[in-house]
């Protein structure tokens, strides 16, 4: 394979696991698990809270080890190859995992340095509309201000697979639209996107395929096609005796 093909390669998504489960103690948080998500596609995961969204995203992205199971991430295995699908995988968390102390610009300049990066920090800032409190503490930020932020370290990275937990949390409508704009930008480049949300107008709005997970099982999975709202409405209902978002 050419330098170029090589280099495509290593950018295309993909998650396939089979039968993974993670325990905590004698509690299952995640229980015998399948998915197959294929490059170019986005998964948005509904369920209450409890139901395992976030340690499946912090399987994925290698953060806590399966109990059970097996697994690869943009082709890496789960449990051998944890180091190629950290330089792989990006993931915005709740916990939005900014120094507090440092500037805005400082974050920035700092995880770029930790990725290795020559983008401009200006540049990213000034996309997602922070240039103008670039010198200031992150401390004096509102939290729309941090979730902006977390979202300009993530596409820093350029990620091939890109995981998102509660991703609208304090987000208006333009930055919304920003990261609706950055999740079709990844998987149109063949990377994958996996989202934890309890706002289904929005998560089925923006993945090509949603699921509900409850108890740490997938109970319901289906393509997010126009006009099928309801049907996931009616499931998420079903299963967790909530009206969800």
């Amino acid at each position: 394979m050419g330098q170029d093909g090589a280099s495509a390669a290593s950018r295309r998504g993909g998650i396939e696991l089979a039968g993974i489960g993670k325990a905590y103690g004698s509690s299952w948080a995640v229980r015998r698990l399948d998915l197959v998500l294929g490059p170019g596609e986005s998964l948005a995961i509904f369920g209450p809270n409890g139901a395992g969204k976030t340690t499946l995203l912090k399987i994925l992205a290698t953060l806590v080890a399966p109990t059970r199971g097996s697994g690869r991430v943009a082709g890496f295995d789960l449990r051998t190859e944890a180091g190629e699908i950290r330089a792989r995988v990006a993931l915005l968390a709740h916990g939005l995992h900014l120094y507090e102390d440092l500037t805005v610009q400082e974050n920035l300049e700092f995880a770029a340095a930790m990725q290795r990066r020559g983008t401009a920090a200006g540049l990213l800032l000034e996309r997602v509309g922070l240039v103008h409190v670039a010198g200031e503490r992150v401390r004096a930020l509102s939290s729309g201000m941090k979730r902006r932020l977390a979202l300009a370290k993530v596409m820093l990275v350029e990620p091939t697979v890109l995981l998102l937990d509660e991703p609208f949390t304090n987000l208006d409508q333009a930055a919304v639209a920003l990261l609706e704009a950055h999740v079709a930008e990844i998987l149109a480049r063949g990377g994958s996107v996996v989202m934890a949300t309890h706002d289904l107008t929005r998560g089925y709005a923006t993945c090509g395929r949603a699921a509900v997970l409850v108890g740490g099982r997938l109970v319901y999975e289906a393509p997010a096609r126009a006009g099928a709202m309801e049907a996931l409405r009616a499931a998420y209902v079903a299963a967790t005796g909530e009206a969800g978002g």
